[in-house]
């Protein structure tokens, strides 16, 4: 079994924001999968599918972003899912709109949900899909910039993106994680 969450924040005021990228993906995933995320179990909107004959439950925490491990680590134990079969999508100011970087390990880099993630699974070990939401722009206040919304030219290239992390998501599970960084890792935005 394998857990594929998006991080983000609740509500329709943070609808569409840079750090509900993760969100996003996962809603495009569901969508592709023919599933919806209307189950509310472990503190999160949760959605069943199969990838590859894999069972999936595919989540999005409602607990806020940096109290996203919480709720995936609640699921984690319930279900008995290994930090490997558990697959984080989420923003990253870091890379440029559009862009996404696969790792299947690594720090939060910063991230609060991904650092909320590490202390709750007790690992660093767990693939995680980045979504490029660009840089700050100087002298902006960096929960500002995440928070705010995309230009409607960045929203176009972050829904060709939210496409694609969906299918990096679907390839981690059926041709593994090498297949889906050889693939997706160093495109520049899309």
């Amino acid at each position: 079994m394998y857990i594929i969450a998006g991080l983000g924040n609740p509500s329709k005021e943070y609808e569409y924001t840079r750090h509900n990228a993760g969100f996003d993906a996962v809603d495009r995933l569901a969508s592709k999968l023919g599933t919806e995320l209307t189950e509310r179990k472990h503190r999160a909107l949760c959605g069943r599918a199969l990838i590859g004959g894999e069972k999936v439950l595919l989540m999005k925490p409602q607990t806020f972003m940096n109290l996203s491990g919480e709720s995936i680590g609640q699921a984690a134990d319930f279900y008995k899912v290994d930090p490997q079969h558990i697959i984080i999508l989420y923003d990253d100011i870091s890379l440029e709109v559009g862009q996404l970087r696969i790792r299947t390990k690594g720090s939060a880099g910063g991230h609060n949900g991904i650092k909320n993630i590490i202390a709750h699974l007790g690992t660093q070990d767990f693939p995680r899909i980045k979504i490029g939401v660009g840089a700050k722009p100087d002298r902006m206040d960096l929960a500002d910039y995440v928070l705010s919304r995309f230009s409607q030219t960045d929203r176009r290239v972050m829904e060709d993106a939210f496409e694609e992390a969906a299918e990096a998501a679907q390839m981690l599970i059926m041709e593994g994680p090498d297949a889906a960084m050889n693939r997706y890792n160093g495109k520049k935005g899309l």
